[in-house]
């Protein structure tokens, strides 16, 4: 297999929240695709924050094109020059309050769509979080914190006793994963 040549690229909308991009593309195969739109987007990053007790501390907030309220992992992207353990040990503490005294565990970094969009999402685990703060939200944001045992949360995601979306079931799969496997290095 070979890479597709990028013919021509043309930025059809830039705002602050991604831009949309209109490439022309050429396959291996001499195929050209006039109109391929790309997404591009910041990179992400989120977090399963859990306390001592095995609560997964979670954000409860309407989504407008999910036209509903989701539970989701605290999540957003890095400000300025922070490293990405800076940026979503910030983002857990103004979305929730919550702290951590353990340095976040990054748990993968994923493309969020590759076929559409140029942007990743790193996802950590943070343990034995504690609330030390106050929310502080943006303007924008309406977001309540819930708390939920971790170990009940997938089933109630996979049998849609809550409404979540992907992140937030990859990060906590992704977190019992790496916590079964812990459990069987002791």
């Amino acid at each position: 297999m070979n890479r597709w040549k990028t013919l021509e690229s043309k930025y059809l909308h830039k705002s602050p929240f991604g831009n949309i991009r209109k490439d022309s593309c050429e396959l291996p195969n001499g195929t050209v695709i006039e109109d391929y739109y790309v997404n591009e987007y910041a990179a992400w990053i989120n977090a399963i924050v859990l306390t001592k007790d095995y609560k997964l501390v979670l954000v409860e907030q309407y989504r407008h094109v999910g036209e509903d309220f989701f539970l989701e992992v605290p999540a957003g992207k890095k400000e300025g020059n922070e490293t990405d353990e800076e940026g979503i040990v910030r983002e857990v503490k103004e979305e929730t309050g919550y702290i951590s005294e353990q340095k976040p565990i990054l748990l993968g970094e994923f493309m969020v769509n590759p076929a559409t969009q140029n942007n990743s999402v790193k996802t950590f685990l943070l343990l034995e979080a504690f609330q030390a703060y106050q929310q502080d939200l943006d303007e924008t944001e309406d977001v309540k914190v819930r708390m939920v045992d971790f170990e009940q949360f997938g089933y109630q995601m996979t049998t849609k006793q809550i409404k979540s979306q992907l992140f937030t079931a990859n990060a906590y799969f992704m977190a019992k994963n790496y916590l079964r496997q812990k459990e069987v290095e002791r």
